[in-house]
């Protein structure tokens, strides 16, 4: 607890709203409180935790007036993990309170589009197909603790298992405490990296001392009663090595589209995979490509929305400024028979001008770029020929500050959406369509 909040006493709120984090914020005098696990209408009792610039977080002490839409939580170590923030919440109004905040972020730049979307949705629990788990030897407790992070803590939480987690992850909390609580290098291990795929559970184990044999045994003995693939990554990505030979490479299907997509155990992938496929479904759909046309995917990954995309137009060009991504998307066109798709390394974030793909005209444009956005690029897109731009965000905040840019060059907000790719926490992704005037 931060210095000075120990001593505050309990106090009584109603609260008034949920922050963009999913915080209830305290109707309460002097200095502004947001209580955590809270929803607008609620009666509380709260006790100040952690001070924050404007303002304090808070913990829930007691319930005196309850939400309609409040739910028993579903996960016994809701509260004290951070995992999620959001599961006492039913799932409808998680939906909302995104599409509310959204909303928000674009009335703070006077923007409404023509359509709202439906939101897109998909499951709610065993969903999380990428992670970072903390590790850390707790003396005070006695072993190692695997998992996400404490709400008001930077710790580890104490958790024996996880309800968002894909595949068999979930349950292996607790066998991967104890694996690491056996090893000599127990305390310098800080994180492991989940990735589910299709056909194989990779767990990246980030190891700041070399394993010695007998922790290599013990790993590999794990992973064989387990069935998992342990890598171990003793410095940069380019040092993850596979614990055993791999017979074959991580693959993800999209069964609408005929397609499986190979990727390395840290490479970029949508968490959510059955909404995966939703999002490229309605990607397509809202950009509707011509069989003539051809089409342009910046920020483009290993091919996820590029190869979907070849199978409807006349051709896709992917741009993409991890050299590896890109070779991993052109082996994806080939190990999918489609040989209309090129990929090409280009720095979106520093663009010059000049580039080879600038040269090109493309009707079509897919934007998928991470948390900072697309604004470096936007002012490209007309002179690439972009008549319908599909954006792709997993911040709406700077997909609010784009969407404005765009219509300053001239294009219109045809419609929007957000899209629950992460249930039970308060993260956003949204999907908009502009085109030219």
């Amino acid at each position: 607890m931060s210095r000075g909040l120990a001593s505050r006493p309990v106090q009584t709120a109603d609260i008034i709203r949920l922050d963009h984090k999913g915080r209830g914020e305290a109707d309460v005098p002097g200095r502004s409180a947001r209580v955590h696990h809270t929803l607008p209408g609620e009666q509380v009792t709260f006790k100040r935790r952690r001070r924050r610039r404007g303002f304090d977080e808070a913990e829930i002490v007691e319930l005196l007036r309850r939400s309609d839409h409040r739910v028993e939580p579903r996960c016994p170590h809701f509260g004290n993990c951070g995992g999620c923030t959001m599961q006492h919440i039913d799932s409808r109004k998680q939906v909302a309170l995104k599409k509310g905040w959204y909303r928000e972020m674009l009335a703070e730049y006077e923007l409404e589009p023509e359509c709202w979307l439906e939101p897109l949705t998909g499951p709610q629990w065993g969903y999380r197909r990428r992670a970072r788990l903390g590790v850390k030897k707790v003396a005070g407790k006695g072993r190692v603790l695997v998992g996400f992070r404490e709400v008001f803590k930077s710790y580890v939480a104490d958790m024996d298992g996880c309800e968002i987690l894909s595949g068999n992850v979930g349950e292996l909390i607790r066998p991967l405490c104890e694996l690491i609580d056996g090893l000599s290098i127990c305390d310098r291990i800080p994180q492991i990296e989940v990735a589910v795929a299709d056909n194989a559970t990779a767990l990246v184990f980030r190891v700041l001392e070399t394993p010695k044999p007998d922790d290599l045994d013990a790993l590999r003995q794990f992973a064989g009663r387990y069935e998992v693939r342990l890598y171990l990554q003793e410095g940069g990505l380019d040092t993850v090595q596979a614990l055993v030979e791999e017979q074959d490479a991580l693959r993800y299907r999209l069964p609408a589209f005929g397609l499986e997509l190979e990727f390395a155990p840290v490479d970029f992938i949508q968490v959510n995979g059955a909404l995966n496929e939703k999002m490229i479904e309605l990607a397509i759909e809202l950009l509707s490509p011509k069989d003539d046309e051809q089409v342009l995917d910046l920020f483009c990954g290993l091919g996820n929305f590029s190869l979907a995309l070849a199978r409807h137009c006349a051709g896709v060009t992917g741009i993409e400024g991890d050299m590896g991504l890109v070779e991993r998307a052109h082996r994806n066109a080939i190990l999918n028979n489609i040989d209309n798709a090129e990929f090409l390394p280009s720095d979106l974030f520093y663009p010059s001008g000049q580039e080879r793909w600038m040269t090109g005209k493309y009707p079509c444009v897919v934007l998928d770029p991470p948390r900072s956005g697309a604004s470096q690029i936007i002012p490209f897109l007309p002179q690439v020929g972009a008549q319908r731009i599909v954006y792709v965000s997993c911040n709406p905040a700077s997909l609010a500050r784009d969407a404005a840019s765009l219509v300053n060059l001239g294009y219109d907000f045809k419609a929007t959406g957000v899209m629950d790719m992460f249930p039970h926490t308060s993260h956003v992704e949204a999907i908009a369509l502009f085109t030219r005037r």
